[in-house]
């Protein structure tokens, strides 16, 4: 099948590419051009008018929860995808808080299996250690080879610091990360964070130093072992100055932040609403600060959404006791472009670079290549485009957002990965007549 992507601007970092209102051609989901196109080139071809779009390579997510297997009622592998296709991702990896833990080479083929034929790569990443007990470490050397890119037991710290120290020797072996949940276990009883806000709305609080401690482990522990450690979702002013100074040291550490924590802050929770519940907790304007200026620098790496889906039954229960986490694969795009592009945060370039680039770098996967023959791994997106959030159109099986309602500026038009493309809520196989 011959598809003509007509008048994009197509923006590639990594290829340090820059087009302008420029035309790509693809046979069966290659790349067979790109540039001006000929009438003869263009004969007989499926056309799509992207005037003035922007075309980058495929959004990356390499956070996120798909519930499968054990909690298929709130997300599975395959709902999980088409939501992550709506928001505009080609890839993402999962994380091993599933029930079974992702923490066996079956596992790992089961998730791999059930993504197979989507257009969405999933990359699974395993348990650090057995169960996510933080006691044994997992089998590591099965875990990869079955295809897991990673190591977390992500929903906890690894509780140790004499298993985490093994963990990354082991890890060190296939040159993965270890992505870690950064969390004082013993500080880690409250519902939001603390400060003046917990106090006056009388819930059980959750100190930022909670995240420090364990971030400030994590690294003196990677600078011992040699050991590359990621910081999930970082969301403290003194977190993105431990990993600002081990970057200067030359310690292989990285970071990522998610769009609700350099969106929102505890002030937000004053609603009780469950869907502003989420570990780590919303944060303060000065550590919001603090994230864009991490983000603007290169201290944190990359933009992931924590896509956390939970029940309306769960999420609906009082605010202490409901359980921590939102969606986020379709409102990432729309947060990230508002809040950091459209306020002079961050240019273009260096928001395809936290949303595609860096992500596959940190994970040890292909960046997709703008080059003849090469499989096309596209986002395409409209970076001016107002939209207002509505969850009930939401692909994800869940709906926990705390964005409804939301107008935001910037969203995805379509993706095209694994000679498929979905476009106008419509799959398209790039391969057909």
């Amino acid at each position: 099948m011959k598809v003509v992507l007509k008048n994009v601007d197509i923006i590639h970092p990594e290829e340090k590419l820059n087009l302008k209102g420029v035309s790509a051609l693809l046979n069966d989901g290659l790349i067979s051009k790109i540039g001006e196109l000929t009438k003869n080139e263009i004969e007989g071809a499926k056309e799509f008018d992207f005037t003035g779009k922007l075309l980058v390579p495929g959004l990356f997510d390499m956070h996120v929860h798909l519930r499968e297997p054990g909690r298929e009622d709130e997300e599975t592998v395959i709902t999980g995808c088409n939501s992550a296709a709506a928001g505009g991702f080609t890839g993402v990896a999962c994380m091993p808080n599933t029930e079974p833990a992702i923490d066996t080479a079956e596992v790992v083929k089961f998730i791999k299996e059930q993504a197979s034929k989507h257009l969405v790569d999933v990359h699974p990443v395993a348990a650090a250690s057995v169960g996510r007990k933080g006691e044994i470490i997992s089998p590591m050397a099965e875990l990869v080879e079955a295809g897991a890119v990673a190591f977390s037991d992500d929903g906890t710290v690894i509780k140790t610091s004499s298993v985490l120290r093994r963990a990354f020797e082991y890890s060190n072996m296939y040159d993965t990360p270890i992505i870690e949940h950064c969390e004082d276990e013993s500080l880690a009883d409250g519902a939001m964070n603390e400060g003046i806000n917990s106090t006056l709305l009388g819930l059980p609080a959750l100190p930022s130093i909670a995240e420090d401690i364990i971030v400030s482990r994590d690294i003196l522990m990677a600078e011992y072992t040699g050991g590359r450690i990621h910081i999930a979702h970082i969301s403290t002013k003194n977190s993105v100055n431990l990993v600002r100074e081990a970057k200067k040291k030359g310690i292989k550490v990285t970071a990522e932040v998610t769009p609700h924590h350099f969106t929102l802050t505890d002030d937000a929770v004053k609603s009780y609403d469950t869907n502003m519940k989420m570990n780590p907790p919303l944060r303060t304007q000065e550590d919001i600060d603090a994230i864009i200026k991490g983000l603007k620098d290169g201290t944190i790496d990359c933009i992931a959404s924590d896509h956390a889906p939970h029940s309306l039954e769960e999420k609906e229960s009082e605010f202490q006791f409901a359980p921590n986490g939102i969606v986020g694969f379709e409102t990432t795009v729309g947060l990230s472009f508002s809040e950091l592009l459209h306020k002079n945060k961050l240019s273009i370039e260096e928001l395809i670079k936290k949303l595609s680039i860096n992500p596959r770098k940190i994970l040890n996967l292909p960046i997709p290549k703008f080059e003849v023959g090469a499989l096309a791994n596209f986002t395409i997106f409209d970076p001016n485009f107002v939209w207002t959030v509505n969850i009930s159109k939401f692909k994800s099986k869940s709906k926990n957002s705390p964005f409804d309602k939301r107008l935001l500026t910037g969203k995805a038009l379509a993706v095209i990965n694994r000679k498929k493309m979905y476009v106008d809520d419509q799959w398209i196989d790039l391969t057909g007549a």
